[in-house]
């Protein structure tokens, strides 16, 4: 009686996962098996848990490209990749631009802009000074601070070192819908065809 309880309760969990989801929703497009496979490591390196951002994000890897963020697409250098996990950070950091575009409301950029600083949140000419660059870092800085991560700031000053990452992850899970926070919970991986791997819950800038 047991089992025949319990079953309807596993198959439910098997059939919507999406609530599972810890590492995003996305589609891996281009590069070598090597290079897709970075992406997704990269991901699931962070405890930030990139589901919170709706839909499907199309990653498109490339060669010879500077890596950059448009709603609901990723262009990766290959590159880059090719590096293992010093590329991390930065495939990270694109992805939470993800995060601004389709997650953050005005009055959250507001309140990271008065902790962040910045010339505007998102236009002007000096990278550094805009703080949707600064936000984007510290997403990556603070949900994996491992020192193979590049976008570690050098100091307060630098990129990314407005905040401390406790605090940021603090201010942080106050503005999202749901909290940033990695779930415990398995996420699996689609059969990939030889030139597009895709990430999805459960079955498969700059």
């Amino acid at each position: 009686m047991l089992r025949r309880l319990l079953l309807p309760f596993v198959c439910a969990l098997a059939l919507a996962p999406s609530a599972l989801a810890q590492g995003g929703n996305y589609v891996v497009d281009g590069g070598t098996r090597a290079e897709q496979l970075q992406v997704k490591a990269a991901l699931d390196a962070s405890s930030f848990d990139f589901s919170v951002v709706p839909g499907t994000v199309a990653i498109q890897i490339e060669r010879g490209v500077a890596p950059y963020s448009t709603p609901g697409r990723i262009v990766l250098d290959a590159g880059l990749l090719d590096t293992g996990r010093l590329s991390w950070g930065v495939v990270q950091h694109e992805y939470a631009h993800q995060v601004d575009f389709s997650v953050l409301d005005d009055a959250g950029r507001a309140r990271l802009q008065a902790a962040l600083g910045g010339s505007s949140w998102c236009a002007g000419p000096v990278h550094a000074n805009l703080t949707c660059e600064r936000f984007a870092d510290l997403v990556s800085w603070a949900y994996w601070s491992s020192p193979d991560n590049v976008l570690k700031p050098a100091g307060a000053d630098d990129e990314g070192g407005q905040m401390a990452p406790a605090a940021f992850r603090a201010l942080l899970a106050q503005l999202l819908p749901t909290p940033p926070v990695r779930r415990t919970a398995s996420v699996s991986v689609s059969r990939p065809s030889p030139k597009k791997v895709r990430h999805a819950t459960g079955s498969g800038g700059s």
